[in-house]
């Protein structure tokens, strides 16, 4: 029995690995999801995992079962690539994120579809498939025990084509409730926990001194962590994750991490108004906190690639330009700018139905206004987040914060943390044409400015 698994790309990706500058490696995250997949997979099968961002689809070949793997913003392409397949009477196996939330919709496309984590139904899918029998959403009767997961089978994947093909996850889920968060719906506001050893007996068998730990909030368990920075530390690898900026709260704890090899670490800041992290269930951040926990973990080698967010309800088209002010201060290395998006399965998604004005699923990648917001118009909102993002990743702003590593006792591998992921914004910048405009100025030489129209608050 042949399988293949299938990561899908946006028209904006396909085959980005071609570029001779970038070689598409620093955009894709993790390939963890389908290795996952893999390693649950019966031994007496043949797999094989395709990436679309770096390489074709083989439509023509002789598969027995094809699995691919979603969120909201690739389900059109999803759908395309499962419609293919089963035009030729290939069963197509449908999950991740948006067909656990929209199984319906999605077994338009499928034979089945598996809602939720794969482990515990995906061997009988795979029998099902065998017994000609797929059918339906497919769904474990509990969580996942994390203490038997298999180790990835990294060799499925193309060596060389990405930043590292090596990650590791020691937790699922985050037991915040940030009413925007897949990930929190998806996991149900709960965090699951793998046995520390292994963990570390994981990583130490990683061929590579450099790896990704994919968890959604690492650090949200203090002593779990603390303890597992401790197992680490021997091992002497480097890897970032996500946490939040929390993990400042306390600097022995941030030494710790140093300690274990932690360089860069992805922290959702959205936003430097307090109001709205209230209004989205995420008031645990601090925002006057930012800029001294960004500087505590700048004095101990660690770099930050901040998660920011336009179109809370407490935004105008003033807070482009006033974030951008308060990025350089604070000293962020990376920012990762997003445009609210209500996602299916969020609670957003649920209260913000009367401003949702586009429906078109491949915008839902956090790079469209998809929503009416409060106090500007879509247009604007779009333009000031390419403007700002444009204007985050100028040659010269690259350069002053490379160069300000110079007074913090950072490795090369902090160093190379920042200064590659920069280079590589910057090359998304100028091959997307990024420019937009700064809603703040209101002037000649900008389009014409439509006043927002006024719409009750989340």
């Amino acid at each position: 029995m042949k399988i293949l698994l299938i990561a899908p790309s946006s028209g904006k990706w396909r085959h980005v690995g071609k570029s001779r500058l970038f070689n598409g490696r620093t955009f894709r995250f993790s390939m963890l999801s389908l290795l996952s997949v893999a390693a649950e997979t019966p031994r007496d099968t043949e797999i094989e995992i395709i990436d679309e961002q770096l390489e074709e689809i083989p439509f023509d070949a002789e598969i027995d079962l094809v699995g691919i793997t979603c969120m909201t913003a690739l389900s059109p392409r999803a759908y395309e690539i499962a419609d293919r397949f089963r035009a030729r009477g290939v069963p197509v196996v449908l999950g991740g994120m948006h067909p656990t939330f929209c199984p319906d919709e999605a077994l338009q496309h499928a034979d089945a579809v598996v809602a939720g984590e794969a482990e515990g139904v995906w061997p009988e899918v795979v029998e099902a498939a065998r017994n000609r029998s797929l059918s339906g959403v497919y769904r474990a009767k509990s969580p996942a025990d994390l203490s038997t997961l298999k180790t990835p089978p990294y060799h499925l994947l193309k060596s060389g084509k990405y930043a590292t093909q090596y990650a590791a996850s020691a937790t699922r889920g985050c037991p915040h409730g940030c009413s925007f968060c897949a990930v929190s719906a998806f996991y149900g506001g709960q965090q699951q926990k793998r046995p520390i050893e292994s963990v570390v007996h994981e990583v130490s068998a990683i061929p590579s001194r450099f790896f990704i730990f994919v968890d959604d909030n690492l650090t949200a368990d203090r002593e779990y962590a603390r303890e597992l920075f401790s197992k680490l530390t021997p091992l002497k690898k480097k890897w970032v994750t996500q946490s939040t900026l929390a993990i400042a709260d306390d600097e022995e704890f941030v030494k710790a991490a140093a300690k274990a090899g932690c360089v860069g670490v992805f922290v959702g800041l959205e936003t430097f108004n307090q109001c709205n992290l209230g209004g989205v269930a995420k008031d645990f951040n601090q925002v006057s906190h930012y800029r001294d926990a960004i500087r505590l973990l700048h004095r101990h080698g660690i770099g930050v690639e901040a998660g920011i967010v336009f179109g809370f309800d407490g935004d105008g088209p003033e807070v482009f330009r006033k974030t951008l002010k308060l990025l350089d201060e604070a000293e962020v290395d990376v920012i990762q700018a997003s445009i609210r998006t209500p996602l299916p399965g969020t609670h957003e998604f649920k209260a913000m139905q009367s401003r949702i004005k586009d429906r078109d699923w491949s915008h839902y990648d956090f790079h469209h206004a998809v929503f009416q917001p409060k106090r500007m118009t879509a247009e604007m909102l779009q333009a000031g987040h390419d403007w700002l993002t444009r204007e985050f990743y100028s040659p010269w702003r690259i350069a002053k914060r490379l160069a300000r590593w110079a007074k913090y006792p950072c490795g090369w591998s902090t160093f190379l943390f920042s200064a590659i992921l920069n280079m590589a914004y910057l090359g998304r910048v100028r091959s997307w044409g990024i420019r937009g405009w700064d809603p703040s100025r209101q002037d000649a030489t900008q389009p014409e400015i439509v006043q927002p129209v006024d719409v009750p608050s989340v």
